[in-house]
């Protein structure tokens, strides 16, 4: 019943007051410990590479859950509210809201969106500029926003930690460099498990919360995506904007070819990133 609390508590603190910039990021912690790993032991093999990923669970993991033990010999509104506090930090709606809405009030939108994405900016229109947010805010509401919450639900603040530090090292390692394509195959397989249900459970909220009638009208069309979890988010968004998402981009200089997502328009507006970003806003 704790983790009830503490899962609704902690998004209101993130939706309140975001990242508390007073103090250094847990994630940063995260990220400087898969760094001290990759310094000392680096292979480029699969093998090191399970390896990382052991060692950070099993660091994380079991501080995570001492921080928890200690907590729970506080009184209940202690440990609910401290357990709240720090699981707010693992959640990160407020801080995506307000990097996507940049977009909206950016001078330079290109420079913007490029730090939201590893897409060639430099030719985009202003309507692939919003297609690009919108994209970007889908897929984050998984991974960054219900993913956290649901291993914080099911699993208290162990599930939360140990989920995040498990994103952070596919975010970290999954890029197409000769160096990760073995190291980092196990943190971006293991990740893909953990985003599974998480993806799916985003993409029919958005559909339930545009008012859908078929709230799982999104599955067909977000399977074509490459990577078998972004598609579902993204296509839910599609729907529920009436506009098409996805299409070929152009990748370091390379045309990708991609599917595309939802059906209706293709030309973007900022209406329509506004309305995105408005979903999970009431």
């Amino acid at each position: 019943m704790s983790n009830i609390f503490i899962t609704f508590f902690a998004y209101f603190i993130d939706k309140i007051f975001g990242e508390f910039k007073f103090i250094k990021h847990p994630v940063v912690y995260i990220g400087e410990l898969i760094t001290f790993f990759e310094n000392r032991y680096y292979q480029k093999t699969i093998s090191r590479g399970i390896w990382l990923v052991v060692f950070v669970v099993l660091i994380m993991g079991l501080s995570s859950f001492l921080l928890a033990e200690f907590l729970s010999y506080l009184t209940s509104f202690l440990d609910i509210v401290i357990s709240s506090i720090f699981a707010s930090m693992f959640i990160s709606h407020k801080m995506l809201r307000n990097a996507v809405k940049d977009v909206l009030i950016s001078q330079d939108k290109r420079h913007t969106i490029s730090m939201l994405m590893s897409n060639d900016t430099d030719n985009m229109s202003d309507s692939d500029i919003y297609k690009s947010a919108i994209e970007t805010y889908a897929q984050n509401l998984s991974n960054g926003v219900i993913g956290p919450m649901l291993y914080l639900l099911f699993f208290g603040l162990p599930g939360i930690i140990v989920y995040k530090a498990i994103n952070v090292m596919a975010s970290m390692h999954g890029s197409k460099k000769s160096r990760y394509l073995k190291y980092g195959r196990a943190s971006i397989m293991l990740d893909d498990i953990l985003n599974y249900l998480p993806s799916r459970l985003t993409a029919v909220l958005i559909m339930f919360i545009s008012g859908q009638k078929d709230v799982l009208a999104f599955y067909k069309n977000g399977m074509k995506h490459e990577n078998p979890n972004i598609g579902h988010p993204i296509s839910a968004m599609a729907l529920a904007l009436s506009i098409r998402l996805g299409g070929n981009t152009k990748y370091l200089g390379k045309l990708k070819k991609k599917p595309y997502f939802g059906r209706g328009r293709k030309i973007i507006t900022e209406d329509d990133l506004r309305n995105a970003i408005n979903l999970f806003a009431k």
